[in-house]
């Protein structure tokens, strides 16, 4: 391709990704918010954040990896280690399973290591120590001092492609490694590595983990000519000797399970290196057209700025008033929101599916890593309001995996054309049905209304049948049978739902009598949802305090799971005897004092009594006390929550962030409302934890939330209006904001019990009556 047209190329790439972003968020601010973005935020502790460089939702996430097998920092990076590994082109946000880390470089000079040695150093590798006084993070940038080798290293990305820039000291013996074998905790089966010129490798790694087949391509780029290179398999130099080998091997060229190139050269001081790399799940050409493509040339900081403006557009989404802490939390919540899904189609359309087969995004764009049972909550209620165009491509997405998954499931979690089959329920049914009431455009909706019917009825997934037959998931036949059941119930309400919307009668009454499964499971004599078998007989010796991965709960007990029912508060309230009993229930939840059962769950924290905010389970709970005339409580607790589990530094996130919905809840509740039941259009009012916050949304319209008389103390609401109009229910509707306007609190510090007390002031539920006719 001559220049010119590769320029006008580029200019049209640029020009579309512009006019998307216009299209996904109506920006009126203008201000720059990177600057309030700390990406370190989260990587201590729970989180299982990264802090390396990334566009918003990109293919590519460079970032440190300091930590390849714990399952603490299964982002790859751990704020408390010393040391760090090297560079890698993937990673996943905040998860609680390792994975990714592929096609990783590291610069050194001296004696060479390709092997990657042992953190606590009693083992030497290429890794080198470092210190967070030599550590910059910022949006779509990193860097980093190693201090064994002085070299200073930098990082930044377009979509599909990073650049990386080595800056040497003055060395006889300097060297850049790739380390084909490295991957996070699992295990690459095959991988190869070809030297295609002076200054260009590609190659590719097939990965076993998580995912179960996952291949990656790379073509890298160096800006200086190799002085020389060496290949590397099983820790052993390929030498290609004819003469002793008896036939001809190529010395450019290797492949195998435990392969290793270095580039090596002679380096005069503060001498830099770049090195720019695309990937692609499809080939070594794509790659190479995704790097060509979006990384041309080796201005780093075009590149740099780029990323940084492509940053710059999304977090302008929000204009927020407050500390400078306030914001930094509150932008880095938006950051971390808008890092996944991530893209998944190369340049020229084209992806790996699940099929194994290569496949074109026609007509829409194609996205992965969909951690479903995290995200349906809050993190796609979001993109419903800032990223509607982006949100259709990822529904999209899911149906393009209904079609080419052989079971013609919808996704559960799933990542690189892989299902992990992690986790319950089938949760990209709430994200489909609430983008569907939303207005989301460009979606087939009758393909996705089929796509939920099927993932909701097919007979060999986790026990829908037994499901669908008892009323329940009974525990001696499915694992997790209690939250199945809770959580299948609720999906089974979203499809109720858009069923009658689409004048589907007999389905609307099927998923109807499914939804309220709920109330199989729950005893009234000890007031706990509880395990029932194929009999119909409740588990003997039952003890709600009681934990066991693969038991009867999923990461939690019947203390936070019993209140999994957020489409049909009222109908659980009933099953209490009343608002009183049900209130009483949940005060206990957030009294109790944690006991000696709870060995089996140390990776969940944020614990106010059996409250979990460390895990998502609990994140609607402290919502619930509005459906029962006490909003108050719900105002209090929401403010505790933001005020004792987020916050601005590396250790602020008591949980893993799942693909960015922990930061989406924080986002939604210091703005002053949550969304309860994705699917319905409701959303539950609380204290907001900013005086001022304006969003964009995607139609084209602005939310501003104004909280009068707002500090640290003043947590309750006085009064509310709404577009003018004064407030005294709990709730407001997505009718009432669809077209912008003005959410005003008058906040104090002393319990307005008064406020959205009455049961008209409650937010309706599927017991009222809604869609039940």
């Amino acid at each position: 391709m001559n220049k010119l047209l590769l320029g006008a190329f580029i200019f049209a790439a640029l020009l579309l990704q512009a006019c998307s972003a216009k299209k996904n968020g109506n920006l009126k601010s203008g201000g720059d918010y990177t600057k309030f973005v700390k990406p370190l935020v989260g990587t201590l502790g729970e989180g299982n954040t990264y802090p390396g460089a990334q566009v918003p939702f990109g293919m590519v996430q460079l970032s440190p990896d300091t930590e390849k097998w714990e399952w603490g920092a299964a982002s790859g990076y751990e704020y408390s280690d010393s040391t760090i590994y090297g560079f890698s082109m993937t990673h996943l946000h905040g998860t609680g399973i390792p994975d990714l880390g592929d096609i990783l470089f590291m610069p050194t000079i001296g004696k060479l290591y390709i092997n990657e040695g042992k953190k606590d150093l009693s083992e030497p590798g290429y890794l080198s120590s470092f210190s967070h006084e030599n550590e910059v993070a910022e949006a779509n940038y990193y860097s980093v001092l190693l201090d064994d080798y002085q070299i200073k290293a930098e990082l930044t990305a377009s979509n599909r492609a990073g650049l990386m820039r080595f800056t040497f000291p003055k060395s006889d013996s300097a060297h850049i490694v790739l380390d084909l074998s490295h991957v996070l905790r699992h295990k690459v089966i095959w991988s190869n590595v070809r030297v295609e010129d002076d200054n260009t490798i590609t190659g590719m790694h097939q990965v076993k983990g998580w995912a179960k087949e996952r291949y990656v391509y790379f073509a890298a780029k160096f800006s200086r000519p190799f002085d020389a290179t060496r290949i590397f398999s099983n820790k052993k130099e390929e030498k290609y000797d004819s003469y002793k080998t008896y036939r001809f091997r190529s010395s450019v060229e290797s492949a195998g399970s435990d392969i290793q190139f270095v580039a090596d050269y002679r380096t005069k001081e503060a001498e830099q290196i770049m090195v720019k790399v695309g990937i692609s799940a499809v080939s070594t050409a794509n790659a190479m057209k995704n790097l060509d493509t979006e990384i041309p040339h080796w201005d780093f900081e075009k590149i740099k700025s780029e990323g940084k403006a492509l940053w710059k557009n999304e977090l302008a989404k929000f204009e927020v008033e407050g500390s400078k802490a306030q914001k930094e939390t509150f932008y880095t919540a938006v950051y971390h929101s808008f890092m996944a899904p991530n893209t998944y189609f190369d340049v020229d359309r084209s992806y790996r599916g699940f099929d194994q087969n290569i496949h074109k995004a026609e007509g829409f764009d194609n996205y992965t890593v969909f951690s479903l049972w995290d995200t349906y909550r809050a993190t796609h209620p979001l993109f419903c309001l800032t990223q509607a165009d982006r949100n259709a491509n990822m529904i999209n997405s899911m149906l393009e995996h209904y079609k080419q998954s052989p079971d013609k499931l919808l996704p559960i979690w799933s990542f690189w054309n892989n299902e992990t089959w992690c986790m319950i329920g089938y949760h990209a049914v709430p994200v489909i049905v609430d983008a569907y009431f939303k207005g989301v455009k460009g979606v087939d909706w009758d393909l996705a209304y089929q796509a939920c019917v099927h993932s909701a009825t097919h007979p060999e997934y986790d026990a829908t049948k037994e499901y669908e037959k008892l009323g329940y998931v009974p525990y001696d036949i499915e694992n997790e049978s209690v939250s199945k059941t809770l959580e299948y119930a609720y999906d089974d309400y979203c499809i109720a739902r858009m069923a009658k919307a689409m004048g589907k009668t007999e389905d609307a009454q099927r998923f109807s009598k499914r939804a309220r499964a709920y109330k199989n499971l729950f005893d009234s004599n000890i007031g706990w949802m509880r395990p029932k078998d194929s009999e119909g007989n409740w588990m003997p010796d039952f003890d709600p305090h009681f934990f066991k991965h693969l038991g009867a709960f999923t990461e939690g007990t019947t203390w936070q799971y019993t209140w999994t029912v957020p489409h049909d508060v009222q109908g659980l309230i009933n099953c209490y005897g009343g608002n009183q009993e049900f209130t009483q229930k949940l005060d206990a939840v957030f009294a109790n004092k944690e006991g000696k059962d709870y060995i089996g769950v140390d990776d969940i924290h944020g614990r106010i009594g059996d409250y979990w905010h460390g895990n998502e389970p609990s994140h609607h709970i402290s919502h619930l006390y509005s459906y029962a005339g006490q909003a108050w409580k719900t105002q209090e607790l929401t403010r505790k929550i933001i005020a004792t589990q987020y916050g601005n530094t590396p250790g602020s996130l008591c949980g893993n962030d799942d693909c960015g919905q922990m930061s989406a809840w924080y986002i939604f509740n210091a703005m002053g409302f949550y969304p309860v039941c994705p699917g319905s259009d409701q959303y539950i009012i609380t204290s907001p934890a900013l005086p001022y916050v304006k969003m964009y949304m995607s139609n084209g319209n602005a939310i501003e939330v104004i909280a009068k008389n707002f500090s640290e103390k003043n947590i309750y609401i006085r009064s509310v209006k709404i577009n003018g109009i004064d407030w005294n229910k709990a709730w407001f509707s997505y009718s009432d904001i669809v077209d912008g306007g003005k959410i005003e609190f008058v906040l104090g510090d002393v319990m307005n019990k008064g406020f959205a007390s009455s049961k008209s002031a409650c937010p309706p539920s599927f017991s009222d009556g809604i869609e039940e006719k």
